[in-house]
C-alpha cells in the first residue's frame, strides 16, 4: 500500500517535506480487528507536535493520521459487530487496556495503557488500516468520506471541551482560536445553546470573519477585551499567549477549557505575565483536555448528524500531505484540511 511515513524529528524552519511517501505491506487485521480501505483522513495540529516533538515520540517508522474513514473489507477471527462494506471512523483513541478504573468508567481516554493513533499503531496516512473493531465507528449517512473526517477528532474533542466547560443555555462562551475544532464548537453550541452568545479570539481576519458567518456575536483579536464578561473559554491555539489573555476575559467562577496536548515554547514567556488577581482571582478555573473517550466520539456523531453538522473542508491529495500540513503550521485555516484517497 502506498503511506506517507515519518523516519525522525524534524522541524517545519528546515524540513517543508517531513513525510516521505513508501510502499508498505498492506496490513492483516488481528483477532477482533477489521481491515479498513481508508477514503479520507482529516490532517490535525497534533500531527506537527509529532513531527516537531512535542509529544511523546512516535516509533519510527510511523504514518500518522487519526481521523480515518473508510469502508471495512475484512475482519479478522472473533471480530462481529462490523461487516465487510460497513463505513467506519477511527479517531485519536487506538486502543486502551479496558480494566482499569478510567476504562471501566468510561475514562479510557485517561488509561497509562492509552495507545492512539498515528501515533503509537500506523494511522491514516495510507491506503489500509487495521484497528479493533470496538474501536472503530459507523458513520452516519449524512456525510460525506471529507466531512466525517475532522468530526473524529477535531469535533470530537471540541465536543469533549464543550463538556468539560460545564456551560447552561444563557451563558456566554469564548473561544481563542478558529480552526477545525473551534468552528465545529460554535456549531454545537449554536444548536445546544441557542440562547447563549459566543465570543471569538483570533489573530487573522479571515478567522474573524468567518465566526461572524457562522454565528459569533463578537470577534475580535487575541489581546483585546471581550465586549462582556464570559463565563467559559475554550483555547484551541498551539500557544501560551491566548491562554494568558483570555484569563482576563473570564468572570468571576468561570473556567477556562485548554483543548491542546501540548503548546509550542515560542511565547512561553507569556506564562510569567500570569497575575494572580488579575487573572485567576475570585474562583476562575482552569481545565486541560486529555485525548478522547470512546463515548465523546459516539455521542458527537450522533448529535452532529442530528444537527446535522457541515464542516468546511479542504482537500488535498495523499501525496499532498506535506502542503497541507505546512499550510496548518503557517495557519492558513478555513474549517478543516483532509486528504483523499
Amino acid at each position: 500500500m502506498k503511506a506517507m511515513v515519518l523516519n525522525e524529528i524534524s522541524s517545519f524552519a528546515e524540513n517543508r517535506e517531513p513525510l516521505q511517501m513508501v510502499d508498505l505491506p498492506n496490513p492483516v487485521p488481528g483477532e477482533g480487528e477489521i481491515l479498513v480501505r481508508i477514503s479520507a483522513c482529516g490532517v490535525c495540529h497534533t500531527e506537527l507536535d509529532e513531527i516537531e516533538g512535542r509529544t511523546p515520540p512516535p516509533r519510527f517508522p510511523m504514518v500518522l493520521g487519526h481521523q480515518v474513514v473508510g469502508k471495512v473489507i475484512e475482519t479478522g477471527e472473533g471480530a462481529g459487530r462490523l461487516r465487510s462494506g460497513d463505513r467506519v471512523g477511527i479517531g485519536w483513541i487506538y486502543s486502551a487496556c479496558g480494566k482499569c478504573e478510567f476504562c471501566i468508567r468510561g475514562d479510557e481516554n485517561l488509561c497509562e495503557g492509552f495507545k492512539a493513533t498515528g501515533r503509537d499503531a500506523n494511522g491514516g496516512y495510507a491506503e489500509y488500516i487495521t484497528v479493533l473493531e470496538d474501536f472503530a465507528y459507523t458513520i452516519p449517512d449524512n456525510f460525506s468520506d471529507s466531512e466525517a473526517a475532522p468530526l473524529l477528532c477535531a469535533g470530537a474533542i471540541g465536543y469533549r471541551s464543550m463538556r468539560l466547560t460545564n456551560m447552561k443555555d444563557r451563558q456566554r462562551l469564548g473561544l481563542t482560536g478558529f480552526g477545525a475544532s473551534a468552528h465545529l464548537v460554535l456549531k454545537m453550541v449554536k444548536y445546544k445553546y441557542p440562547k447563549s452568545e459566543v465570543f471569538v479570539f483570533a489573530r487573522s481576519e479571515k478567522e474573524r470573519a468567518f465566526a461572524k458567518e457562522l454565528g459569533a456575536v463578537w470577534a475580535g483579536r487575541t489581546e483585546e477585551s471581550s465586549p462582556a464578561k464570559l463565563d467559559c473559554i475554550i483555547d484551541t491555539t498551539p500557544v501560551w499567549k491566548p491562554v494568558v489573555e483570555a484569563l482576563k476575559n473570564l468572570r468571576s467562577g468561570g473556567r477556562l477549557v485548554i483543548n491542546a496536548i501540548r503548546k509550542e515554547d515560542i511565547d512561553r514567556e507569556y506564562l510569567l505575565r500570569l497575575d494572580y488577581p488579575g487573572h485567576l482571582w475570585l474562583e476562575k478555573e482552569i481545565k486541560s483536555v486529555a485525548n478522547v473517550a470512546r463515548r465523546d466520539v459516539s455521542e458527537f456523531l450522533e448529535l452532529a448528524s442530528r444537527i446535522p453538522i457541515r464542516p468546511e473542508v479542504q482537500e488535498f491529495g495523499l501525496e499532498e500531505a506535506n502542503r497541507a500540513l505546512v499550510e496548518l503550521k503557517e495557519r492558513k485555516i478555513r474549517g478543516a484540511k483532509v486528504l483523499r484517497l
